[in-house]
């Protein structure tokens, strides 16, 4: 349930000489807001504002952000205590039921990942039907919609069934995710293991070989962790949006959440991680010169802009990036790894830091930017990248979809419009036209 109140205040807001009051909300971390929702009923006028940048489409006590001072906290709790001390699992129940779990609780939460981390065998053929090199967000997508179709839970309260779907979709997320990439390369599926925690598990699934058994790294287990973790929620988002959006008709939890992965998709959002690897390519491929695509960086009148650098929200440092920065180098020491495209990302990232041009504008290195360089060098594609992202962002999806439904204010999303198309005109038949 989310907490909110009116403070007492009041806004004024004037209109041809007429005063319309509008009282003034106030969040549990001391947030404001002016509540408009009388504001049509009451003066005609709506407000306008392109891209909801300054807009709360709700309330929520999932998750804080304060861009300006760098603070990023799931349930009250500091993401920077939760990625040191916590597993994704954890996490992953802490934004779905509220709590931290206890032992036992996260006995049985983890036994419930191992109940339903199968998925149908009848599913196994829609990997089939894909044509070779079709987008894994695309079949992500898919796959999560026709869920539904198996795993008919949906009643007239869902809630009744919500850590069930809950469980299933976390589960089978990771599976549908490993089946793919085999799929992809031609090799034969890996199923789950029971004795294998999830990143361990999922690890095994997607690079485990009958001619070359994978040996599970626990410096990769850690950091793939930690980068679901710091993936897991992030406030009212473009993909959590659209889960809400979607969900508020009502829709059930399966078809939101590929509502949702088809959000992420976009190079904007989800796909950012992808285009960062894409960027270092083309800087390898031009000489591996990385100081002229600072330059160009730098010049206004020049399209070009380094991608993982700076973020819409947050202002100053991302809290996210100082762990994921620290774990980068945990891999990449750990794995001895070397890539022309890694060091090319090293490079940037200390001209940036030291760059007074992008120090002034804060535009720091971002998680986008140390998430592609790990999952690089722990062999996962380019093109998977967004689907890792999936897999991560999904428990906040689903508490988000949870705290909707649940909401006693809830409405349909159904934003107004201000038109600007022609004028009202005669019907012209046809032959006259």
């Amino acid at each position: 349930m989310t907490h909110h109140y009116t403070t007492g205040e009041t806004a004024e807001l004037k209109i041809n000489g007429q005063t319309y009051t509008l009282p003034v909300v106030l969040g549990t971390e001391g947030e404001k807001a002016i509540d408009i929702r009388g504001l049509r009923a009451e003066s005609g006028y709506i407000t306008l504002d392109s891209g909801y940048a300054n807009t709360g489409s709700c309330t929520s006590s999932i998750t804080y952000l304060d861009g300006e001072k760098g603070i990023l906290s799931y349930r009250g709790y500091a993401i920077e205590d939760l990625a040191e001390n916590c597993t994704f699992v954890e996490v992953a129940y802490l934004l779905d039921h509220g709590t931290l779990p206890t032992r036992d609780e996260l006995a049985g939460f983890s036994q419930m990942l191992n109940k339903y981390a199968m998925i149908h065998e009848d599913m196994i053929r829609f990997f089939d039907s894909y044509p070779p090199n079709s987008p894994p967000m695309a079949i992500l997508s898919s796959m999560v919609n026709s869920l539904c179709s198996f795993y008919q839970e949906m009643t007239e309260n869902p809630l009744e069934n919500i850590d069930k779907m809950s469980a299933r979709l976390i589960s089978k997320v990771r599976t549908i995710a490993a089946f793919s990439y085999k799929k992809s390369k031609g090799q034969p599926l890996v199923y789950p293991r029971h004795d294998l925690s999830y990143c361990a598990n999922f690890l095994n699934m997607m690079f485990d070989s009958p001619v070359a058994p994978y040996e599970i790294n626990p410096t990769v287990v850690a950091a793939l962790n930690k980068l679901l973790i710091l993936h897991g929620d992030h406030e009212q988002n473009c993909s959590t949006s659209t889960v809400r959006m979607v969900g508020s008709a009502r829709v059930n939890l399966y078809a939101s959440i590929s509502a949702g992965i088809s959000a992420l998709w976009g190079p904007l959002h989800g796909g950012a991680n992808q285009a960062v690897m894409e960027m270092l390519q083309t800087i390898h491929e031009e000489g591996g010169d990385y100081r002229k695509f600072v330059e160009r960086a730098k010049d206004r009148n020049d399209p070009f802009r380094l991608v993982g650098f700076g973020h819409r929200v947050y202002k100053t440092y991302d809290p996210r990036c100082r762990i994921i920065k620290k774990a980068c180098d945990e891999v990449l020491a750990e794995l001895n790894y070397s890539d022309p495209l890694l060091d090319i990302a090293k490079e940037l990232e200390e001209a940036a830091l030291r760059d007074d041009y992008f120090v002034e504008r804060h535009l720091y290195p971002n998680v986008d930017f140390y998430s592609g360089i790990i999952y690089r060098a722990i062999g996962i594609p380019t093109d998977m990248f967004t689907v890792m992202f999936a897999l991560g962002r999904l428990p906040g999806w689903i508490a988000h979809w949870k705290e909707m439904w649940d909401d006693p204010d809830w409405r349909i999303s159904r934003p107004r419009q201000i038109y600007t198309g022609a004028l009202s005109r005669p019907f012209v038949p046809m032959d006259e036209r």
